[in-house]
């Protein structure tokens, strides 16, 4: 009987030896809770781990701002009828003689080009500044210069096409090309309108304008909400519509391991984990959600509530689910762009491995029966 309760023994033994090798050696999908925060900076390692709560949750909502600098909001509405460089224009010279300087008493003058440094040359009259005019304004300076010459003449001036006044759209727009500044394309959304509009979803769309040697970005949805950022255009302006480029990186025990893009302004845990499937039911373990990032100094001071940190350091954020408001807190916490989301294994997941890899090999064995003989061999009996 002494015999028969020291072989179970030694075999219970061995089974829990063999289960505790086998769930270490397990494949698992990362590290577990107590390996990460065990690479914590008071544990000698080189990241800051931080419990999330409602307190981190709102000093680390901080999204890298977007909007029109002043000098771009400040600048006013080209008028609509100015003369530019590069316009062309269409004269038209009524004479009340016989004798007419221009050989008929109605002569027509099309396709005038503006020349670089914003004059036309007219025929007796000379070289005649045109750009910063108004077509009216250059109606009467081409009369006092004909005056001299014929008897009160009549001209009548037309801007066509303003070429000098151009702006260049690129991007997701329907129709990419080098569109005029008129009147009814003065501003920013209006000239975006004319183009055909955007080719993605307004929710990721960004637009940038370059100008001379600034530029500045903002969301679309921006151009609708805060009025003062469709800004009025200018000559030679770039405008850029592209799609958020943000991305975060989701791994572990998710339903989908992916690099996911934005697809909103804003991004909370709870959305950025429900993008990929949401946890994985039978081995996700929600006490152990971890938020990896390379935090600016200015949020991380304020989150360790220190003074003295003056690079951008690794932080790893800690969300326990399963705590009171754990939920509402992820919901909270904000996502940023190249954030590594990491969900750890529950402790028991590698135990299930360890019992499915033992209870295979017995199967593989044949029998009870083999198994037994298996571990009496192994055991020395």
């Amino acid at each position: 009987m002494k015999s028969q309760y020291c072989l179970w023994a030694k075999r219970i033994l061995l089974i829990t030896l063999v289960s505790l090798t086998a769930a270490c050696a397990m494949p698992r999908v990362g590290p577990n809770k107590n390996e990460i925060k065990s690479g914590s900076v008071e544990k000698s390692g080189n990241a800051y781990v931080v419990t999330v709560d409602d307190r981190v949750s709102r000093l680390t909502n901080v999204q890298p701002p977007l909007g029109f600098s002043d000098e771009f909001k400040r600048a006013g509405r080209l008028a609509s009828d100015t003369i530019n460089p590069g316009d062309r224009l269409s004269l038209t010279i009524w004479e009340n003689v016989d004798n007419a300087l221009f050989e008929t008493r109605v002569t027509p003058l099309e396709e005038v080009q503006v020349d670089g440094s914003g004059f036309i040359f007219i025929p007796y009259a000379g070289r005649i500044r045109a750009a910063g005019n108004s077509p009216d304004a250059l109606r009467r300076i081409i009369t006092r210069k004909l005056e001299d010459q014929t008897p009160e003449p009549q001209v009548e001036v037309r801007r066509l096409a303003g070429n000098g006044s151009t702006v260049s759209l690129i991007g997701s727009i329907a129709a990419q090309g080098v569109y005029p500044i008129e009147r009814p394309t003065r501003t920013l959304s209006a000239m975006i309108s004319a183009a055909g509009g955007l080719t993605i979803e307004p929710e990721i769309a960004q637009i940038t304008v370059i100008r001379g040697k600034h530029s500045s970005k903002i969301w679309f949805q921006d151009l609708f909400n805060n009025p003062s950022y469709d800004i009025a255009l200018r000559g030679g302006d770039r405008i850029l519509v592209e799609q958020d480029t943000r991305t975060y990186t989701a791994i572990g025990a998710t339903n989908g391991q992916s690099r996911v893009q934005f697809r909103t302004q804003t991004l909370s845990a709870i959305e950025a984990i429900a993008t990929v499937g949401g946890l994985s039911s039978a081995t996700a373990d929600p006490t152990g959600i971890f938020v990896m990032r390379e935090e600016t100094p200015e949020v991380t001071n304020l989150v360790l509530e220190r003074d003295d940190i003056s690079t951008p350091q690794r932080v790893v954020y800690v969300l326990d689910l399963t705590e009171k408001n754990g939920i509402f807190i992820a919901r909270d916490f904000k996502i940023r762009d190249d954030d590594t989301i990491y969900v750890t294994e529950a402790p028991f997941t590698q135990w299930s491995k360890a019992i499915g890899a033992i209870t295979g090999t017995l199967g593989a064995v044949g029998s009870i029966s083999t198994a037994n003989n298996t571990l009496n061999t192994i055991s020395g009996n």
